[in-house]
């Protein structure tokens, strides 16, 4: 997550000015970037058990060269998807607590009104919006890469 922050801090992918879409033109293009991305990001997030969202918008950004906008919305749709199926297979195995579910959701949706609000007005500015994005991945980079190492230190 950190090389990936990094990167797009020092790599400023120009997005293309349409939108990307798979088509059949297209497919032998994209599809094996899209595959060889969605595989990355399956194993990165399955082993380190960090969200796959922080890895898709970086992966499709420098699979298609979508605008990092139309890349968050759809990492957004493809995690819903996953999320929504694990949901449901924990929530069918009882191991949910509903109310702090009920906190937790709450407190994502007035995340998600205050987040696609500072979208909006950040959107013209697309370095900027991807300067922080970038930051957040490095910060949940350090994050995950700190909890890791407080752990292998308490085991020993």
């Amino acid at each position: 997550m950190v090389a990936i922050g990094a990167y797009m801090l020092v790599v400023n992918p120009q997005p293309s000015e349409e939108d990307v879409k798979l088509t059949h033109e297209s497919a032998a293009h994209l599809l094996p970037r899209l595959l060889l991305i969605g595989v990355g990001v399956g194993l990165l997030s399955g082993f380190f058990g960090i969200g796959g969202g922080f890895l898709i918008v970086p992966g499709l950004i420098l699979a298609t060269g979508m605008r990092l906008q139309n890349a968050i919305g759809t990492s957004l749709f493809a995690v819903t998807v996953f999320g929504v199926l694990t949901a449901l297979s924990y929530a069918a195995s009882g191991l949910v607590d509903w109310r702090i579910t009920a906190l937790v959701i709450a407190g994502g949706i007035f995340g998600t009104l205050a987040g696609a609000w500072a979208n909006k007005r950040l959107g013209d500015r697309r370095r900027a919006l991807s300067t922080i994005f970038a930051a957040v991945v490095i910060s949940a980079g350090f994050y995950v890469i700190g909890t890791g190492a407080a752990g292998l230190l308490a085991t020993r």
